[in-house]
C-alpha cells in the first residue's frame, strides 16, 4: 500500500520538507533505500547516507539541519526513533488488516475441547491443542502446533507463534506476542536434597500469569511458581533464550536483552534494562531504572534507583572500568 509524505507526515505529526506527494510503500534501513521506501535518519554516523540514499521519503529529527542537498523527501518529527516505530506498527497494522475477519476462523485438524470457549474474529490454525476449560479472547492469532493446556486464560488480541506451549491454569493478557517454541508454564526448578545425596521433586502448583502488551521471544521460557504466581508485568519485552525461573516478578517496561536469566524469586523493579547474558541470582530485589550490563552477574540486592552495573561481580559501572584499567595494567 502506497503512503503520500502527507499522509505519513499526518500519522506522525511531523512537517514536509520537500515534496508532499511523495510515495512511500514499504520501510527500509537508511543504507539500503531505494525509490519506495521510506527511511530513517537519527544516528551521526549514517548522515553520509542521506545525501545519497535513494529512497522517497526520509524521517529525521526537527532538530537536523542537512550540510548538503537531501534528495529525499525528508518528514520532521520530534524523535525519528519513535516516528519509524510508530509507522512500523501502522505499517504492521496495514498488512494485518487484509487479512482481517471478524468471524471465527478454525482450520483442520486439531484438537479443542468442547468447554474450551474461543473468541469472535480469532484464528486457530491447523494442528493446534486447546485443552479443558481454556478461555481465548478476541482477534487471536494461534499458529500451528500451538499447544494450551487446561484452564488457560487468553486476553483480546494475542498472537502465539508456532510451537508455543502454554502449561495449565496459567494467565495471558491483551495485547500480548509470544513467539516460537517459547513456553510458559513449566515446573520450576525445585528440589529437596536427602540425607542420601539424591533430590526429591518439589511440586510446583502455582502459575504464570503474563500482563497485557507483554511480548516474549522465541525458545524463551517462564516457569511456574511453586506456590502463587510468577509475574510478568505490563508491558515488559523479553528477548529469544531467556530463563525466567519460578516466583520470580519482573517490573513494568523492563526489557531483556538475549539469553539473560533470572534465579527463582528474584524481584526486578519497573523500567529496568537487562543486557544480553546477564544473570540474576534468586532471592533479590532489583530498584526500578536499574541498567545491567551483557554478562554481568547480580548477586545481591539493589536498592539505589537507576544504577548502571557491570562486571562479576556487578558493580556501578565506572567503578568497573576503574578496575578493568588497573587489571590491564597489571596484565602487561
Amino acid at each position: 500500500m502506497e503512503l503520500s509524505a502527507k499522509q505519513i507526515a499526518e500519522y506522525l505529526n511531523g512537517e514536509v520538507v520537500g515534496d508532499p506527494n511523495a510515495k512511500g510503500s514499504f520501510p527500509a534501513k537508511i543504507e539500503q533505500g531505494k525509490p519506495g521506501a521510506v527511511c530513517f535518519f537519527a544516528n551521526p554516523k549514517y548522515e553520509h547516507y542521506v545525501y545519497t540514499t535513494k529512497a522517497s521519503i526520509l524521517l529525521v529529527n526537527k532538530t537536523f539541519e542537512p550540510k548538503e542537498s537531501v534528495p529525499a523527501t525528508m518528514i520532521k518529527v520530534e524523535n525519528a526513533y519513535e516516528a519509524v516505530a510508530s509507522l512500523l506498527e501502522y505499517f504492521n497494522s496495514l498488512r494485518k488488516q487484509r487479512g482481517i475477519s471478524f468471524i471465527k476462523r478454525i482450520f483442520t485438524p486439531h484438537s479443542i475441547a468442547p468447554s474450551a470457549k474461543i473468541g469472535k474474529g480469532t484464528t486457530v490454525d491447523a494442528y493446534v491443542t486447546i485443552s479443558k476449560k481454556a478461555s481465548i479472547g478476541n482477534n487471536c492469532h494461534i499458529y500451528p502446533n500451538v499447544f494450551i493446556g487446561e484452564n488457560v486464560m487468553i486476553g483480546d488480541n494475542v498472537t502465539l507463534y508456532s510451537g508455543v506451549r502454554i502449561y495449565y491454569d496459567c494467565v495471558i493478557g491483551d495485547n500480548c506476542t509470544l513467539h516460537a517454541n517459547c513456553v510458559i508454564g513449566a515446573d520450576g526448578f525445585g528440589f529437596a536434597p536427602r540425607e542420601d545425596g539424591s533430590y526429591k521433586k518439589i511440586p510446583q502448583i502455582g502459575n504464570v500469569v503474563i500482563e497485557n502488551d507483554v511480548e516474549i521471544g522465541a525458545n524463551t521460557t517462564v516457569d511456574r511458581a511453586t506456590m502463587g504466581s510468577t509475574l510478568i508485568h505490563q508491558g515488559v519485552k523479553i528477548d529469544n533464550l531467556c530463563q525466567i525461573a519460578h516466583n520470580v516478578e519482573i517490573g513494568e517496561h523492563t526489557v531483556m536483552a538475549a539469553m539473560s536469566g533470572i534465579a527463582g524469586s528474584a524481584k526486578v523493579g519497573k523500567y529496568c534494562m537487562i543486557g544480553g547474558q546477564a544473570a540474576i541470582v534468586g532471592h533479590v530485589t532489583i530498584a526500578d531504572h536499574t541498567s545491567i550490563a551483557g554478562k554481568s552477574g547480580v548477586i545481591g540486592n539493589v536498592k539505589k534507583e537507576g544504577e548502571v552495573l557491570m562486571g562479576y561481580p556487578a558493580i556501578d559501572h565506572k567503578q568497573f572500568l576503574k578496575a578493568y584499567a588497573i587489571f590491564k595494567a597489571n596484565g602487561k
